[in-house]
């Protein structure tokens, strides 16, 4: 059955991907590291490419391409690439275009490690990378160059919600003959789907939202099947296949998806009105604020705000460490997309891997702390951080 223009929940529960080998509610889990053949022939059509089938799990497994199947209909696109990981998603997208003697523009807020892979890792295969500030199109445009192949980039940003205009940045770097790579890992499919505003790649990394139960290490790629090819036959060559389990536990979040990112955002504007209005607390970097400076650009970029920002204590450090020492019932861990609220201080953990000066480009601060508001009662969260901010 055709899904266009059915909704984003009628699509998580019924779209391709769904379908079930022997009349199974549920794609089973295919845990097999290899598929026989059923003749000499029929394996060699197989790696010939002649026929349709699976070969080995590194290449292609059933639950995978389910739940690749899935994705990409979520996403708007043509086909998805599952990965072992959010970086292994990233560097896949990038690596797959970009080689020897090329360019990258990309935002110059990131997560602590994308940071590393761009800046370090693949400036050690001779690709040069140029970070700027991606809400500044006259920046991005004037640090493209005639060998830029790939302009990369996080919307909302990671830590402080940075939010950028894909419109008029794949116009930009159309122009100049770039491929647009988003990371829209805060925003999920839900609310911001990157190729309907005109970028090529769309990445996630499905560890966080879109497996919502804290229990998988994953990510996932959907663009056009040109594309696809490319970044799957480079995912088969570097090994980065995530496991069928993971494929399974991540095609289960997906079906509640949309339920789970409603409560999200719910919870978490309530959760930033408090903060910005509590004396303790200095600056909340959330673009769902009206005030916010990306406000405007994500009501007309996203359908909804998304679940993880930051906010600076106005006590400085000690405030910040202080919070997270007496904050109870808020689990003091990295990552984000759980179903419980996750708090952690960027500068010490998920972007400690930065230098003083990319800490400053990036806005993370001694005094930030990064929070991801789960799916508890809004009034018991409110008691929680009331409580907490006492304290201090």
């Amino acid at each position: 059955m055709s899904m266009k223009g059915k909704g984003f929940m009628t699509q998580a529960l019924h779209a391709e991907g769904h379908a079930k080998p022997m009349n199974a509610h549920t794609m089973p889990i295919f845990q097999s590291s290899t598929f026989y053949f059923d003749s000499p022939e029929h394996g060699a059509d197989l790696f010939a490419h002649r026929t349709e089938g699976h070969i080995y799990t590194r290449i292609a497994n059933p639950t995978v391409e389910a739940y690749e199947r899935v994705m990409a209909c979520l996403e708007g696109g043509e086909q998805s690439i599952a990965f072992s990981s959010g970086l292994a998603a990233i560097h896949a997208s990038i690596m797959s275009i970009a080689g020897h003697g090329d360019h990258v523009v990309s935002g110059d807020t990131l997560y602590g490690p994308t940071v590393h892979l761009i800046g370090q890792v693949m400036a050690r295969f001779g690709v040069e990378t140029t970070f700027v500030d991606t809400s500044d199109l006259g920046a991005v445009e004037s640090a493209l160059k005639p060998n830029t192949r790939v302009l990369f980039l996080e919307t909302p940003a990671n830590p402080t919600c940075r939010i950028s205009d894909l419109a008029a940045l794949s116009r930009i770097a159309h122009a100049g003959g770039a491929t647009v790579v988003v990371d829209a890992t805060f925003a999920t499919p839900y609310f911001l789907k990157p190729l309907e505003r005109g970028a090529d790649v769309s990445v996630h990394s499905t560890t966080k939202f879109i497996n919502g139960h804290g229990d998988v290490v994953g990510g996932i790629v959907t663009t056009n099947a040109k594309k696809a090819s490319v970044i799957r036959k480079f995912r088969t060559d570097t090994g980065a296949c995530p496991s069928p389990m993971d494929a399974f536990l991540s095609l289960r979040g997906l079906r509640t998806l949309g339920l789970r990112m409603e409560r999200h955002n719910t919870n978490a504007l309530e959760v930033a009105k408090f903060l910005q209005s509590h004396p303790k607390v200095n600056r909340v970097y959330f673009h769902g604020l009206p005030d916010d400076p990306g406000h405007e650009t994500a009501k007309r970029e996203m359908s909804g705000f998304g679940a993880t920002f930051s906010f600076d204590m106005a006590g400085g450090f000690d405030a910040a460490k202080g919070l997270l020492e007496r904050v109870e019932m808020i689990t003091l861990a990295v990552s984000l997309g759980t179903l419980d609220t996750l708090i952690q201080h960027p500068a010490s953990m998920t972007h400690a891997s930065l230098s003083a000066e990319q800490m400053k480009a990036q806005g993370v601060t001694p005094e930030m702390v990064r929070i991801h508001v789960g799916l508890e009662e809004p009034e018991d969260l409110s008691a929680v951080r009331e409580d907490a901010l006492q304290q201090l």
